[in-house]
């Protein structure tokens, strides 16, 4: 069973090595963004509808419902939405519409100072994750959460939103959940960085890539959709070879949707999963609810440190309440 606790302490060092954009209060207003695929008008209005009843006054970017070649835009016009919601000072934090393809597209366009000059939250994941990365290089928390769809999907009333918005509001968030028969117990502090697990190893050795910061301590969470077994395992080995495993202070493994098992090898992604990360002394913790399923993707604050539990009765993810 799975629970929330608050935690409204942040360490003064994780402070000092990376933003963290204000907390947005009623009446600010939330940028909508479409960084990848075109999204569809409807799930765009209803979560401009959800994020009005939350107090925020959301606006639509200019290419943000644009159709191009399956992208909401060109590339050129995809950055400049996002850069765009950046430099306005009236905007307190941006919104992907969607996920998809096509995020990656608009990084190289996107110079790194532009998100250490105009620390804003940025809110999102799938491939979104390519955002996360570049604000997290640039030294500003960001937060892996549901989007458009996602926040209207359940109503007001959602545990998951309501998580969403105590975090927009300035609360950071610790959680607590059950055991899974493969975790490795242990504890650890770090520097809470993840994501979609093929968009974080696409970004690999660029200067968008979060992971080139794991001398700082970190502890990582992943998750995908629509990836089988055997392209998981090699973007693992892509983890391994570059040496990001064996500097990783913990792992947290998210949801893993819609994949084809490998006939007669493994019976589930954990399973194939546990099969090499047991190798690393470090703590492991499997199905914790993140990524592609439905209702159960809880907000994650990148680039914020935190501490993991992982024993006997379950697992904790927290705040560090100390240096």
């Amino acid at each position: 069973m799975l629970y929330l606790l608050i935690a409204i302490a942040q360490s003064a060092e994780a402070q000092e090595r990376f933003i963290m954009p204000a907390a947005l209060k009623v009446g600010d207003t939330i940028a909508i963004v479409s960084p990848s695929s075109t999204p569809d008008s409807i799930t765009v209005a209803k979560g401009c509808e959800t994020l009005r009843k939350w107090g925020y006054v959301p606006v639509v970017g200019p290419h943000a419902l644009s159709s191009y070649h399956g992208f909401a835009g060109t590339a050129d016009e995809r950055a400049a939405d996002v850069l765009w919601a950046l430099r306005d000072s009236t905007i307190k934090a941006i919104m992907c519409s969607r996920g998809g393809d096509g995020a990656v597209q608009v990084l190289q366009r996107i110079p790194l100072n532009e998100f250490r000059d105009h620390p804003k939250w940025i809110l999102g994941f799938s491939d979104a994750t390519a955002l996360h990365s570049a604000e997290v290089s640039a030294g500003v928390m960001s937060i892996h959460c549901s989007m458009c769809d996602g926040i209207s999907a359940k109503g007001e009333r959602d545990s998951v939103n309501a998580i969403l918005q105590r975090l927009l509001q300035g609360e950071l968030l610790s959680y607590q959940v059950s055991a899974h028969p493969l975790n490795q117990a242990g504890e650890a502090e770090g520097i809470l960085v993840g994501g979609n697990l093929s968009v974080l190893c696409g970004l690999a050795g660029s200067e968008y890539d979060f992971l080139n910061r794991v001398e700082e301590g970190q502890i990582l969470f992943f998750e995908d959709t629509g990836e089988g077994m055997s392209k998981v395992d090699r973007m693992l080995h892509q983890l391994e070879i570059r040496g990001i495993l064996s500097q990783l202070k913990g792992i947290i493994v998210g949801h893993f949707s819609k994949y084809k098992s490998q006939e007669n090898v493994f019976a589930d992604m954990y399973e194939m999963l546990h099969e090499y990360l047991q190798h690393y002394d470090i703590p492991v913790c499997y199905d914790f609810p993140v990524g592609h399923h439905s209702g159960l993707n809880y907000p994650m604050v990148e680039g914020s440190k935190v501490k993991l539990i992982v024993g006997q009765d379950g697992t904790k993810l927290e705040g560090c309440l100390d240096n």
